[in-house]
């Protein structure tokens, strides 16, 4: 009772100095929790940011895949100059939705990848464009054999495209054109296109098209036409057939496990693999894709893993300097405050050893003092924290950061450490106070 008697004394007596302290806390811990709570959720932040930037997963037929490996080509790609050999069934492409990591498959996309020739108006042309064409979905709705329904196609998957007019429908015989083709063939939207195909058997297939939207992808897809998959395959004669799916899925960044995984998944340990299999990383999504598409080859997109490595792990780092440099800033200024506050209390310390208190009782006194006002300032910091989080995250990432409780616990251990190092610094000098020579004036 004593003993609380004389720490509620202390801030009646020091409280510019208490209040000093406990700022001091509360500063450091609303740029901790802040930083720490970024640096937790960061991960989920910049994955769902980047995938609004296309898929990180393509799917391709094991031969094409081979190809592509060998020549570092994209067969499948809109401005490729041949047409595909090998194929998909779009009917396989739903079994995306049934692998383990299913809720993570935010979209995809099957892909007809042809050319054809391109004319303005309602009749083909002798001499029309030769133009790739990509028969994709758009927002097609699907029945899983779950008796679940999804959504899926590229209208969610190119989200940077500046659309004029709007999307085709997936049942309709529409289009849409890259700006430089609709400029080139003097296509507007509302008017007419007509593509023409000669198919593998010699048949002549001829489509006309409403356009029902021109975009600007900022890419080489401007020169592109984008159609229904059906009206793609009946036009190439290639009935249920795609060269590529598409896929956005939300990952886990790559670390040594996942890496080692892509590399070889039979080189791993049985816990190596549960841990890498039930993770969602872009090489273990890309394995489950490949367990329930035949003959099918999922691979993520490099340059996309890479980018948000590189840019979580410096994110990451720039925030947890800042943590650290906070509390060494606030484990200074606890310092020099005490050292300050004993300097002032001198006479009253060595009268409290003058009547037979020990060094051991007097640094507790002034540790609990400080551990109390600290306590005070480390909760308002928390609190603060979580909000300038909140703010960071809707300035930055568009959407709140979620708070986990690990946070608020590592960094009040961090500050009790912090707090403890720089009261044992500055309690020393009470162990050098002589209280004859302090009470005399010595």
């Amino acid at each position: 009772m004593f003993f609380m008697r004389m720490i509620a004394r202390s801030f009646t007596r020091q409280l510019r100095r208490r209040l000093l302290i406990a700022l001091t806390v509360c500063l450091s811990a609303t740029v901790s929790v802040a930083m720490l709570g970024v640096v937790f959720d960061v991960g989920d932040k910049l994955n769902a940011e980047l995938s609004t930037y296309g898929s990180n997963i393509v799917v391709q037929p094991k031969s094409d895949a081979v190809v592509s490996d060998l020549y570092n080509t994209d067969a499948g790609s809109p401005s490729s100059q041949t047409d595909p050999t090998a194929f998909l069934k779009e009917s396989d492409a739903p079994k995306i939705k049934t692998i383990f990591w299913a809720f993570n498959i935010t979209s995809f996309a099957p892909q007809l990848n042809v050319h054809a020739q391109a004319s303005a108006g309602s009749a083909a042309q002798a001499n029309g464009e030769s133009v790739p064409i990509v028969g994709t979905w758009f927002h097609k709705t699907l029945k899983l054999d779950s008796g679940e329904t999804t959504v899926a196609g590229v209208q969610g998957m190119r989200s940077w495209w500046k659309i004029q007019g709007a999307w085709p429908k997936d049942d309709a015989e529409e289009a849409m054109l890259g700006k430089d083709l609709a400029a080139k063939l003097g296509v507007n939207v509302g008017g007419d296109l007509t593509l023409a195909k000669t198919t593998a058997d010699g048949a002549n297939n001829t489509v006309t098209l409403k356009v029902t939207g021109i975009y600007d992808s900022g890419d080489d897809e401007n020169g592109s036409v984008y159609l229904p998959s059906s009206v793609a395959q009946k036009l190439a004669g290639l009935p249920d057939s795609v060269d590529k799916i598409e896929v956005k899925a939300l990952t886990t960044p790559e670390n040594d496990l996942a890496r080692k995984a892509s590399r070889n998944p039979a080189a791993l340990s049985q816990d190596e693999w549960e841990t890498w299999y039930c993770t969602a990383y872009p090489s273990s999504i890309a394995y489950q894709i490949e367990e329930v598409i035949p003959d099918a080859v999922a691979k993520q997109v490099r340059q996309v893993a890479a980018l948000q490595g590189n840019v979580l792990q410096k994110t990451q780092a720039v925030m947890i300097l800042m943590t650290a440099l906070s509390l060494i800033a606030a484990a200074v200024a606890v310092a020099n405050l005490m050292v300050a506050s004993i300097g002032e209390r001198s006479a009253e310390l060595a009268l409290f050893k003058a009547i037979g208190a020990t060094d051991g009782a007097v640094s507790r006194l002034m540790m609990a003092e400080t551990a109390a006002i600290s306590l005070l300032g480390a909760i308002v910091g928390a609190g603060l924290g979580s909000g300038v989080a909140q703010i960071i995250g809707h300035v930055v990432f568009g959407s709140g950061i979620t708070m986990r409780p690990m946070v608020f616990v590592l960094v009040f251990v961090l500050l009790a450490l912090t707090v403890l190092v720089a009261s044992a610094s500055s309690i020393r000098s009470i162990l050098s106070l002589k209280p004859a020579e302090v009470l005399h004036g010595r």
